[in-house]
């Protein structure tokens, strides 16, 4: 009779465990890898924070900040949220650190959990897994085309393909209050709902986000951001593009994109892919200029992304496509004999310690039930070690895909491994 526990995982919080997991880290790694390879240094943030950064730093009008955050009092009533984003936590951290007083832009990136409370869906979670990169402190079109290009280069590496870049640019303080004034009085000519008059009011770019298809009818001909910008806001925009095409980044002008944060200013993008659905974005960012003074500290620009490694992997399965053989180990040791075994125990750390994934078949299993294993281990090759074959020197070598085996020296086993899996 087969058990079942007693306790599930939280609604919208999803397992990775072998040998899916193998391609969830491979994910996660490469996009990292990626921000790696422009310079980009990594930051360990706290789970959770001050409820207070992300009402003032993400934005009271956003749907994260009023309807998404996991919030909670601590013992003393002191207010914490479980953190819905990367952004405000890593200039809370570059203020409170001084890292904005050194060698600028400051280049950073991470990855973990987020949190938001979302209605759980295929590529919606409670508990989503997230790569980010922010560069902070130098206002140049050739940072944002770069910040771009990692992300662009992560997916590419991956092997994803049918995905697009779409961007825009949000103007800047030149431009937007004037763009303000004129969307708003747009949009308080129409049959809104209280609330999304009260939203209009707020930050009424937030309006023309919204997905309801009444809403959306109504704020069809809504004058557009992209229209109305300043000379240098145009020109930073242009400019980026420039810089897109020059490193062979194609890219899609979608004046009517809106980001869900409300921190985001000039360029603003999104990578968007079909085939999830109602839930296509892979991952986005933009530049958030005024945010680190709104949090406290120096008046300095900041571009960054968040890409959703949870999506990614499902995009990947979207296209047919894997980045890992599943495969956890290179080599699966059969230990026949306890002699066999002490022996095999120690060979083990020596592979190990030579860069060589290793696992042993324990608890005395005969030869049928080892060699199982080993198969559904995944590993290239296995080594099988008998009492006799200790005395005389000797392992045998066997190729799990061809079933081809064959004696070593004992004393060689190491450099014959590495050379085996090396012709591969």
């Amino acid at each position: 009779m087969t058990k079942t526990s007693s306790f599930q995982a939280p609604k919208g919080v999803p397992d990775y465990f072998p040998p899916n997991s193998a391609e969830f880290v491979a994910v996660r790694d490469g996009l990292i890898r990626a921000a790696r390879l422009a310079g980009y240094g990594h930051i360990e943030l706290p789970i959770f924070e001050d409820t207070a950064l992300f009402a003032r730093g993400v934005g009271e009008s956003t749907d994260v900040v009023s309807k998404e955050m996991w919030t909670f009092d601590d013992r003393k009533g002191k207010s914490y949220t479980l953190r819905p984003e990367g952004t405000a936590g890593v200039m809370r951290a570059v203020i409170e650190n001084s890292l904005d007083r050194g060698q600028l832009p400051v280049k950073l990136c991470y990855a973990g959990p987020f949190f938001r409370y979302e209605n759980v869906q295929a590529g919606r979670y409670r508990q989503l897994q997230q790569v980010g990169v922010e560069a902070i402190g130098v206002d140049d079109p050739a940072l944002d085309a770069e910040v771009i290009a990692v992300a662009d280069t992560g997916f590419r590496a991956l092997g994803l393909t049918d995905y697009r870049l779409e961007l825009t640019s949000l103007g800047d303080d030149t431009c937007r209050p004037q763009y303000r004034e004129l969307l708003q009085e747009f949009l308080f000519k129409l049959p809104l709902d209280e609330e999304t008059r009260r939203r209009a009011q707020i930050n009424p770019l937030r309006v023309l986000d919204d997905k309801r298809p009444e809403v959306k009818e109504m704020t069809a001909d809504a004058p557009l951001m992209i229209d109305h910008l300043s000379e240098s806001a145009k020109a930073h925009f242009d400019q980026v593009l420039g810089f897109l095409d020059g490193m062979g980044v194609p890219y899609v002008v979608n004046p009517r994109m809106v980001r869900g944060l409300d921190y985001y200013t000039k360029t603003t993008f999104e990578f968007v892919h079909d085939g999830l659905g109602a839930q296509s974005g892979i991952g986005g960012g933009g530049r958030y200029d005024g945010l680190m003074e709104k949090l406290g500290g120096q008046a300095l620009s900041g571009i960054g992304f968040g890409i959703g490694v949870d999506r990614t992997v499902l995009a990947l399965k979207a296209e047919g496509k894997t980045v890992t053989d599943g495969s956890s180990v290179d080599v699966y040791g059969v230990p026949l004999g306890e002699v066999a075994k002490q022996h095999l125990v120690a060979l083990a750390a020596q592979l190990r310690a030579a860069g060589i994934r290793t696992d042993l078949a324990y608890g005395g299993r005969g030869l049928k039930g080892a060699m199982k294993g080993a198969d559904r281990s995944g590993a290239r090759f296995a080594l099988v070690l008998g009492d006799r074959e200790v005395t005389e020197g000797q392992i045998g070598l066997k190729d799990l895909r061809t079933g081809e085996q064959r004696s070593i020296p004992l004393t060689e086993t190491v450099a014959q491994v590495a050379a085996a899996l090396a012709a591969e």
